[in-house]
């Protein structure tokens, strides 16, 4: 394809100021993100009331049971079909927006998601309750790697970092709410209906509500581009450079005062003059994320996923079962986690502040250093007010790691790959979280919370290493230098 008219729609895509209508593209991707983290996250919340229903004993089970020879059992069970079917959504579908577009893709691994989950909450035994927990991780899986592939792409290279906390902070935001939910509704059944069922379901109505606004959110122009479509994403781009200057127009903002420059060079509306139709690139393939320039990275990056998902899900996965090994009641647990989830869309939030002024790089490093310190006082702590504070320092800390990485690897490849190379190295954090999981309850009850945390603490000094020793700096850089 034409080079040259690829590098030039993309500059003008990072001129687009800071605008209502480049903000309303990124809360828009980001609410279909929200019940994601909705479904993630009720794994840890919803665990005492489907334990308390009996769905996990041998004979619910089913074909599940035989995972016993690999300490699977139980809950256990549960949790390794929600991150194997993450890993087989990454690994196995993770590159279908390279295939058929950011935005197709978006919506259908939606809908699949949101389907599987609801026929969900219905099941009465173990073994169709984790075939359909399996099914529906398929469909978080692919989104989890599109969301990140679709904001980095629609986002001024000047707003990545501000935009991925935006993101993040949407999506966390909702995990207060499934853990009030679940403090609420798990321990009762309502109507005669388990409790946990309500929680399930009240994320299925919600992410429906969400799909509805799709409309709003264009495909991404370097993604039409390298396929070929110059004419669409010419299109696409005149249109967001016509609502920016209407925007700043309409508010009279003097020229350059957001730090952009002149409107006219903040948004450039130069028609094409060359010719339009151009040949798309050859189809990605796996091999090209190993090529030469990329190899290092994506085994960088791999290394890195697998420590920083032991932290993460290691933790918040565990949450009210690590608080009730420290002494705290069942009940207790639950209200405490409550307190503790609040803390989950601040982080993100907080980094708005610094997030495109200090190096991406510099604040994964120090989020893995903070988790793991938090992670260490908290298991030697002994009062509730320590174990909130020390698990809200965690949650803040693990909030400003994972929008900064976020947004850090997809950077890190060109268009025509990002989403299966995103997918691949991403793949290896939800490969380690199915089995962080079974190693952290193996360690809870062999050497209790202070076994976890240093679990937790070995694997955080794997992640700062990797990052720190072999990850480039981006921070301002436009993708197509980066990547390309």
């Amino acid at each position: 394809m034409s080079a040259s008219a690829a590098a030039r729609l993309a500059a003008r895509l990072d001129r687009l100021p800071s605008s209502r209508t480049v903000w309303t593209i990124v809360v828009l991707i980001s609410l279909g993100g929200v019940f994601e983290f909705y479904d993630l996250f009720f794994t840890a919340y919803v665990a005492p009331g489907m334990v308390g229903s009996r769905l996990f004993t041998p004979e619910s089970l089913g074909f599940f049971s035989s995972l016993k020879v690999v300490r699977v059992a139980g809950f256990g069970t549960f949790v390794f079909s929600t991150f194997a079917g993450l890993w087989v959504g990454v690994v196995a579908f993770g590159h279908s927006a390279d295939r058929f577009g950011r935005k197709a893709v978006f919506t259908w691994s939606l809908i699949w998601y949101v389907a599987a989950t609801a026929i969900m909450a219905f099941q009465s035994t173990g073994q169709w309750i984790n075939v359909w927990r399996f099914i529906a991780g398929v469909g978080f899986g692919v989104q989890l790697v599109t969301v990140d592939t679709y904001l980095v792409e629609l986002t001024p290279s000047s707003l990545r970092g501000r935009a991925f906390c935006v993101n993040q902070c949407i999506c966390f935001s909702i995990v207060p709410v499934v853990a009030l939910f679940s403090w609420l509704l798990v321990p009762r059944a309502p109507l005669g209906f388990d409790g946990w069922r309500w929680v399930v379901l009240f994320g299925t109505v919600g992410a429906m509500a969400v799909w509805a606004l799709r409309t709003g959110i264009p495909e991404s122009p370097r993604w039409l581009a390298s396929q070929g479509r110059l004419d669409e994403a010419e299109r696409i781009v005149e249109a967001l450079e016509r609502r920016v200057a209407a925007e700043r127009a309409g508010s009279d903002k003097p020229a350059g005062s957001d730090g952009h420059g002149s409107l006219a060079g903040a948004v450039d509306t130069t028609q094409a003059t060359e010719q339009q139709y151009v040949h798309p690139e050859r189809r990605a393939r796996l091999a090209d994320i190993f090529a030469p320039r990329y190899r290092g990275r994506t085994l960088m990056l791999s290394v890195f996923n697998v420590a920083q998902v032991i932290g993460f899900y290691g933790f918040n996965s565990w949450l009210p079962t690590l608080l009730t090994a420290r002494g705290i009641t069942l009940t207790h647990g639950l209200e405490y986690a409550f307190v503790i989830a609040i803390a989950q869309p601040v982080g993100p939030l907080l980094g708005t502040l610094f997030a495109d002024r200090v190096e991406r790089k510099t604040q994964i490093i120090v989020g893995l250093a903070c988790m793991g310190g938090a992670m260490a006082a908290f298991a030697v702590a002994t009062t509730a007010v320590a174990l909130i504070v020390l698990g809200i320092l965690f949650t803040l800390a693990a909030n400003v790691m994972s929008y900064a990485y976020h947004g850090y690897q997809a950077e890190l490849f060109p268009t025509r790959i990002r989403s299966r190379a995103v997918g691949f190295v991403y793949s290896w954090s939800r490969l380690a979280a199915a089995f962080a999981g079974l190693i952290v309850g193996i360690l809870l009850a062999d050497g209790g919370v202070p076994a976890v945390a240093l679990f937790i603490g070995a694997a955080m000094a794997i992640g700062i290493a990797a990052i720190g020793a072999f990850g480039p700096s981006t921070r301002g850089v436009a993708l197509e230098q980066l990547s390309d």
